[in-house]
């Protein structure tokens, strides 16, 4: 089964996002296609037939005026459900040039440190008017890209806000609440954020960091989960074991092999942090993934 890391090629590189409409006609379609997965987050808008969305966790299946949100590097798979023609808009965004000063109070919030976005689906589920209102305005940022109006990139970039707005407002479950300013250290944080995607194969040491920072070590620990929410260390584990998920899917190599390549030495380790962010073990993840073990 060929599982690949996808490549979205932005339409306009200055907005770091894509939107397409497609159609599928023919007959019901099995999971042919590849798991995959890629940074950027992404809508999925059904407006005729039914979509069935996989994700390592869940099914969903999706028809005319649905909604789904893949967060961050997930991966997932879809396919045809019937023999209608199948039409939806897939709408691709990197988030992280949209937190300007003005929003980067918020940035946290969609970094998924404690919650996957995939987990605020439930508020499709359970307010029509919202699920309504952010098909519209994937449905207007379709339209604004095809048709590249005067103007059209400021038109987009309200309108991509505007879709984090509503995940903010109407997350009547908290998933993205935090009391937590950052506007402050804006480039610090993304600094952080940075260093650990780009080290997250070798050994971090916390001194190192923390002078990145500024800081002395034990002020470095407090203002991180301060302002994170979660202690840096959690946050670089949660980091890894999701390296880790796809790695074990996109590469034929050992769980022992997969555990040092994100910086893990010890497999007792490894397998309590796996268990603990996935709820099962390796070999447990692959088989739900329909993957050999390796």
């Amino acid at each position: 089964m060929d599982i690949y890391k996808e490549p979205i090629p932005y339409q306009n590189p200055s907005l770091c996002m894509k939107v397409w409409r497609f159609t599928q006609s023919g007959a019901e379609r099995e999971y042919g296609n590849a798991w995959h997965y890629h940074k950027e987050i992404e809508f999925i808008l059904v407006e005729q037939g039914t979509h069935e969305i996989q994700t390592p966790n869940r099914v969903y299946t999706l028809q005319a005026g649905d909604v789904l949100l893949i967060g961050s590097s997930q991966l997932h798979r879809g396919r045809k459900i019937s023999d209608k023609d199948l039409v939806y808009i897939v709408l691709h965004i990197d988030l992280q040039p949209y937190f300007d000063p003005a929003m980067m109070r918020y940035y946290r919030h969609f970094l998924e440190i404690l919650q996957p976005l995939e987990e605020l689906n439930y508020i499709f589920r359970e307010n029509e008017p919202v699920k309504k209102e952010i098909a519209q305005i994937i449905t207007d940022t379709h339209d604004e890209v095809m048709e590249t109006n005067k103007g059209y990139e400021i038109a987009v970039s309200m309108h991509i806000k505007h879709l984090l707005l509503m995940l903010l407002r109407h997350d009547t479950r908290d998933l993205l609440t935090s009391p937590v300013h950052v506007e402050a250290d804006a480039d610090m944080i993304r600094a952080l954020v940075a260093y650990v995607d780009e080290h997250l194969t070798e050994k971090i040491d916390m001194n190192a960091v923390s002078q990145i920072a500024g800081m002395s070590y034990t002020y470095f620990s407090k203002y991180f989960k301060k302002k994170m929410g979660s202690s840096f260390i959690d946050y670089v584990n949660q980091k890894r074991i999701s390296t880790a998920e796809r790695l074990l899917v996109t590469e034929k190599r050992s769980v022992n092999e997969i555990a040092e390549s994100v910086g893990i030495g010890n497999m007792a380790h490894f397998y309590e942090l796996f268990k603990r962010f996935n709820g099962c073990t390796p070999k447990q993840y692959l088989h739900k993934m329909n993957v050999e073990d390796n």
